[in-house]
């Protein structure tokens, strides 16, 4: 498989599952839910049945949080892949000719002179 089409898979299926694990979290109810279950109000607007879906929605959370780190892990993989097949942009090329050896002393940079004397205006103190 081409890896600009796994790259593409891959960061489609991060999106899904990045939507996917919002709604979860955001369906999830507060610890501080269940304290007015207790007093009657709500028991009977469970879909999940009497234990509520707090097993199934937290399970399905730790689900797609694991699928979200290993699709991440997998983008990771890909670019550096493509990093190591391609040159990048802007970057300079250093011929290995011209690369320091180790042991070789290395020539020193030119400086620029500093100018003689700036006239700014302001008096020297």
């Amino acid at each position: 498989m081409n890896i600009e089409v796994l790259d593409t898979v891959l960061l489609a299926l991060l999106v899904l599952d990045a939507i996917a694990l919002t709604v979860l979290v955001l369906l999830q109810q507060g610890k501080g839910a269940d304290v007015g279950a207790a007093f009657g109000s709500g028991a009977s607007n469970t879909v999940f049945g009497s234990a509520g879906a707090g097993t199934f929605l937290s399970r399905m959370t730790a689900w797609l949080a694991v699928g979200f780190f290993a699709i991440a892990f997998g983008l990771a993989y890909t670019a550096k892949q493509r990093v190591g097949t391609h040159v990048i942009e802007g970057l300079p090329v250093v011929p290995v000719e011209s690369a320091p050896v180790a042991g070789q002393p290395m020539d020193a940079p030119e400086l620029t002179p500093e100018p003689e004397s700036v006239d700014s205006g302001l008096p020297d103190v």
